[in-house]
């Protein structure tokens, strides 16, 4: 079955977002990139924040998704699973179309804590942190919720990395490499945990 024009739009907008930030893109931009009018636009959603909305819930089923199926097939067991998130992020981060985290970036954008467009980022990441205490919890690991928060802050600190340094290649730092760092780091931590 074809895409209905709403899913046009939030697959466009999707697109545009992540490459060119929120506030500074016009919904025009949006349009052009889903090839629909302004009309159809007001026909789906009422206003940009909306649309911004469900972009990123869009984003996030796509990503945590994409991330499930990587990890499930790289790994059966739990500890594999947890480091093999970090390897998901350094394909991603070596992605031609690499510009950060939506989420983070989004969050940037709306400092209001009670706007919708910041809840939904928000709710990203605590879906992210849950996906690792669980494989924590299953893996038996002291302490899960505890690893699995030190673990999410190195994956959040080599997401930001990978954007801010590795796109700009500075002192030869690459986007891969932050992931690279970030899973050497998560096996120092799971062997501690272990061991406890």
């Amino acid at each position: 079955m074809p895409p209905s024009r709403r899913d046009e739009l939030i697959d466009a907008a999707m697109r545009v977002y992540a490459r060119s930030g929120f506030h500074h893109t016009g919904l025009d931009v949006v349009l052009q990139e889903a090839g629909v009018s302004r009309m159809t636009l007001y026909n789906h959603f009422k206003s940009k924040d909306e649309l911004i909305v469900a972009a990123l819930r869009r984003r996030d089923e796509i990503f945590r998704n994409r991330m499930m199926k990587f990890v499930e097939s790289r790994a059966a067991d739990p500890i594999g699973r947890l480091l093999a998130v970090f390897d998901y992020h350094e394909d991603w981060f070596a992605a031609r179309d690499f510009c950060g985290c939506m989420f983070i970036n989004a969050s940037a954008e709306f400092c209001d804590p009670r706007s919708p467009v910041r809840r939904v980022a928000a709710d990203h990441k605590r879906d992210v942190l849950r996906y690792l205490r669980d494989h924590c919890e299953t893996a038996g690991l002291t302490d899960p919720a505890a690893v699995a928060e030190h673990l999410n802050l190195l994956l959040e600190g080599a997401i930001c990395a990978a954007h801010v340094v590795g796109r700009v290649g500075l002192d030869g730092a690459t986007p891969p490499a932050a992931a690279r760092s970030a899973r050497a780091a998560a096996e120092i931590l799971i062997a501690a945990a272990r061991a406890a």
